[in-house]
């Protein structure tokens, strides 16, 4: 019996990168507007780096 998973990786909406399942990351409601949900790498996390909605435009660190 062979059992095959589907995994859609997400992209750090910072850096554009795929994050895969096993890598740290974080992701969690746009502060703002809650409609949309923002993955955030490892590396964009520990340097800050901006980030923007693509829903309200809200922008964070």
């Amino acid at each position: 019996m062979s059992f095959e998973i589907e995994y859609e990786p997400q992209k750090c909406i910072s850096c554009n990168k795929n994050i895969l399942y096993f890598e740290s990351s974080v992701y969690f409601p746009c502060p703002s507007c809650g409609e949309v949900i923002i993955w955030r790498c490892e590396k964009c996390r520990r340097f800050a780096r901006e980030y923007t909605c693509p829903n309200c435009g809200f922008k964070g660190p």
